[in-house]
């Protein structure tokens, strides 16, 4: 990686400090351990309470302390991994600590770039980040979006964490509302399909337990016909409908239902709540 905008070559980018010991954090440190992407002697996170560092501590086996000052000024990378409305308290704690250099990447959900910037130097690179919980299982979904002085560079080094625990794309902060609406909250939309589908084998005679494998085993391997055959859903779900067949039945219901519209509203509704739960929005944003 080449020299970038501060003058720092990736190398000082290694030391990463979570700010922030929740299930997040704890997700992302241990799938960079496991990746190689760091070394425990690279890594480091920042708990409110003495009990959940020492949980922190024997599960990880990495150096946790309860001082977010003392972690920043050890870090090269701040990852902000605390919920949205501890945030302001968090960057009120570290505010005089930042230092120009440093790379912030911010995880919490409705925190805007220019929100984190107002705590930092002028000209530190933020970056901000919607990830979803399959991160627990290093499946995450992640879309990492640039602040004003953060460069391509920074994106790398972003990126180049992330990867640890699924996959990453970049786009800029105005599309943020709509990942969070369709990504951020989609697990849940699947969970809601399965509980469904799952009833329905209780309804047709099956048990919770036979019901329970059958979907999860048929969701697991059409997302991975989805993902590694290249084909459009249309034509998947082609594959399936047989003419005057049982799918092709299943199909008109839910169409005379509505649920495709269902869909489409509830994430246009997910979208716009998350535009109005933003935080640091400033009027000459576009």
């Amino acid at each position: 990686m080449t020299e970038g905008s501060t003058g720092l070559t990736a190398t000082v980018h290694r030391k990463v400090a979570f700010l922030g010991g929740g299930r997040m954090g704890e997700a992302l440190v241990s799938g960079l351990v496991r990746s190689g992407g760091r070394t425990k002697d690279e890594l480091m996170v920042t708990a409110r309470r003495e009990e959940r560092a020492r949980e922190l501590e024997e599960r990880t086996g990495l150096t946790v302390t309860l001082s977010n000052p003392d972690a920043v000024q050890w870090a090269d990378v701040l990852v902000l991994t605390v919920k949205p409305q501890d945030m302001e308290s968090l960057l009120r704690e570290i505010e005089g600590h930042v230092r120009v250099e440093q790379l912030v990447i911010s995880f919490a959900a409705g925190i805007r770039t220019s929100f984190v910037e107002r705590f930092v130097p002028p000209d530190t690179p933020v970056i901000r980040v919607m990830s979803n919980v399959p991160v627990l299982v290093d499946e995450a979904m992640s879309v990492i979006s640039p602040g004003k002085s953060a460069d391509d560079k920074h994106l790398a080094v972003a990126a180049e964490l992330l990867s640890s625990v699924g996959k990453v794309i970049r786009l800029p902060e105005k599309h943020q509302d709509a990942v969070t609406a369709t990504s951020g909250s989609g697990p849940a939309y699947f969970f809601l399909l399965a509980e469904a589908m799952i009833e329905a084998c209780i309804l047709l005679g099956l048990s919770r337990d036979v019901g329970t494998e059958l979907i999860i085993q048929t969701m697991l391997g059409s997302a991975k016909m989805l993902r590694d055959t290249g084909k459009h859903p249309v034509e998947l779900r082609e594959m399936v409908t047989s003419p005057g067949g049982t799918t092709i039945q299943a199909i008109r219901v839910l169409e005379e239902a509505g649920v495709r519209a269902a869909f489409l509203n509830a994430i246009d509704a997910a979208c716009k709540r998350s535009a109005e739960l933003a935080i640091g929005h400033e009027p000459d944003e576009s």
